[in-house]
C-alpha cells in the first residue's frame, strides 16, 4: 500500500437501483425473503457502500494488492425503490497499518438511506489466496479461483 492514503481520503459513488438488486433476490430460495417488497436491500446496500470504500483505496493500492471488508457498523433507514439512484460518500477516518476505517452515508435523493462504519484490510492478494486455499485443502472444498492481481 502506498503511504499516500491517509484520513481525509474519499470518493462518492452514484448507483442506480435495479429490480435484481431488491429484497426478494438477496436470497431466491429463502421463502421470507421472497414475500419481503421489492426495495433495496439492506444486503446490497452494504455490498454498495463497501464498493464506494474499494474506490477509495483504488490509487493508493500497489499492483497485486485488494482490500477486504473486516467490519460494517451501520444503519439501513430508509426504503428505496427500483430505479431510484443512491450516493454514497466514503472518507477515510484512520489508516491504521493495513487496516482502514471510514465514514458512510448514503442517499437515495429524497433521504438518508444509511450510515455508519466499515473497516477494511489491505491484502496482497497471492498470500490471501495461499491462505484460503489451505484452508479449502483442509475443508476438502474446491481451491478459490485466483482474485485478480
Amino acid at each position: 500500500m502506498k503511504d499516500t492514503l491517509a484520513p481525509g481520503a474519499s470518493a462518492t459513488f452514484s448507483y442506480t437501483v435495479p429490480a435484481n438488486k431488491t429484497v426478494p433476490h438477496l436470497y431466491p430460495e429463502a421463502a421470507d425473503f421472497q414475500s419481503m417488497p421489492a426495495v433495496f436491500a439492506t444486503g446490497f446496500m452494504i455490498g454498495l457502500m463497501e464498493w464506494t470504500c474499494m474506490k477509495v483505496l483504488e490509487p493508493h493500492l500497489d499492483a497485486g494488492e485488494g482490500s477486504l471488508g473486516v467490519h460494517v457498523n451501520v444503519s439501513h433507514a430508509g426504503a428505496t425503490l427500483p430505479g431510484q439512484t443512491i450516493t454514497v460518500d466514503a472518507e477515510v477516518t484512520k489508516v491504521e497499518g493495513r487496516r482502514v476505517s471510514f465514514r458512510i452515508k448514503a442517499h437515495d435523493g429524497v433521504e438518508m438511506i444509511g450510515e455508519g462504519e466499515h473497516d477494511r484490510f489491505v491484502v496482497p492478494w497471492d498470500k490471501f489466496n495461499a491462505r484460503v486455499n489451505a484452508k479449502a485443502k483442509t475443508a476438502g472444498v474446491p481451491p478459490l479461483t485466483p482474485a485478480r492481481t
